[in-house]
């Protein structure tokens, strides 16, 4: 039912589509990256080349190769082996074939990301973080979509959507144990294990426990939890811990448990799953074209309008938890150390499932002043 590659043998049509997607990558990161360097707010304008232009292509990408069956070429290179390890193999070749051409957009980038941030970032340290995480990530891919591609073509639509809610829960819930698996991760010290408690006594954060991820090269300060209610995991990056003092922490980790308390990212994961089963009905003929595909536009529209009315209420909470002068300043600092301008709409994005960190910092202003 979800056939996303041709039963193609052969390798050179994919092989030849290949290298011009890799060429064209590169020429499209490098010139996204020299325009974004002369912009105002490059660290932001580089999260939307990224988000609006090198990951869309790289999409485009992993369609155009899927098509011409690259991953079932490769694997008809191999010996004779069971279906199902076949279309393992096979789907996880076009998955790394499609980082190939990820990693030809995003190298071109590198260089201007440590400019404009003025970090100490060497290309053979990030393209292999990001090879690490590509390798990874195809992996688990593939070892959660191979299972939906075999199943046979007149089942039930009913399969595909509890395969693609299966694939939401997992994402969701096994985010724990997957996300060491993408990046280098290790144990907090005793001291350092003592001090992230606090913080987190004081955040109001309850997690199961806390990995510290290395970031000392490209210098980002986040913070991020996953896992399901019972078990929730505490990723921080070194240099989190590093550049900023109690108060400051505590009040963005404050801004993590308000997060889970209103549910933003199972809010996010809902949204693009029930747009996508609505999409792919659309698509498939399963049901009326034209308004299963307004169901997804509006399920995506709704989602994401909810998903920034709750990240507005993650602030509230985190304002309960810490004073909100801390808050709006823990913000600022937040975007200071990253060189982010913190940028402000008249009007919300509809398409966006964030709002503007000037308006999130010039709200919690108001919230001081009342």
């Amino acid at each position: 039912m979800l056939a996303l590659q041709t039963t193609s043998s052969s390798l050179g049509p994919p092989v030849a589509a290949l290298v011009p997607l890799v060429l064209v990558g590169g020429l499209v990161g490098a010139v996204g990256s020299a325009v974004v360097r002369r912009l105002s707010n490059p660290v932001g304008k580089y999260r939307l080349l990224y988000g609006a232009v090198l990951f869309p292509f790289t999409l485009l990408s992993y369609g155009i190769l899927a098509f011409l069956g690259i991953g079932a070429a490769i694997v008809a290179l191999l010996p004779a082996m069971p279906q199902f390890l076949s279309r393992l193999l096979a789907t996880f070749s076009s998955f790394l074939a499609t980082g190939v051409v990820w990693l030809a957009v995003y190298a071109p980038t590198i260089r201007g990301v440590r400019d404009v941030r003025d970090v100490e970032l060497s290309l053979s340290a990030a393209l292999w973080k990001m090879s690490r995480y590509v390798i990874g990530l195809s992996a688990i891919l593939a070892v959660v979509i191979a299972p939906l591609q075999v199943i046979p073509s007149g089942a039930s639509p009913l399969v595909l959507v509890v395969g693609l809610a299966a694939i939401a829960v997992i994402f969701l819930y096994a985010s724990p144990w997957l996300i060491p698996l993408l990046r280098s991760t290790q144990e907090p010290t005793d001291d350092v294990a003592n001090r992230i408690a606090t913080l987190c006594s004081r955040a109001g954060l309850d997690v199961r426990d806390v990995r510290i991820l290395d970031t000392d090269d490209e210098e980002t300060a986040n913070s991020l939890v996953r896992g399901s209610p019972n078990y929730r995991r505490l990723f921080l990056t070194s240099t989190f811990l590093d550049i900023f003092d109690d108060e400051t922490a505590a009040a963005l980790l404050a801004i993590e448990a308000g997060r889970l308390e209103t549910h933003v990212f199972e809010i996010r994961v809902s949204t693009v799953v029930a747009a996508g089963i609505a999409l792919i009905a659309s698509l498939t003929g399963v049901g009326p074209r034209w308004p299963l595909l307004g169901l997804s536009i509006g399920v995506v529209l709704i989602g994401f309008w909810l998903s920034r009315r709750q990240i507005r209420a993650a602030d509230d909470y985190a304002a309960e938890k810490v004073d909100t002068a801390g808050l709006s300043d823990a913000l600022t600092r937040y975007a200071d150390f990253h060189a982010i301008e913190p940028t402000r709409r008249r009007f919300p994005n509809p398409l966006s499932a964030n709002v503007s960190l000037g308006d999130r910092i010039d709200r919690v202003r108001r919230l001081t002043e009342e």
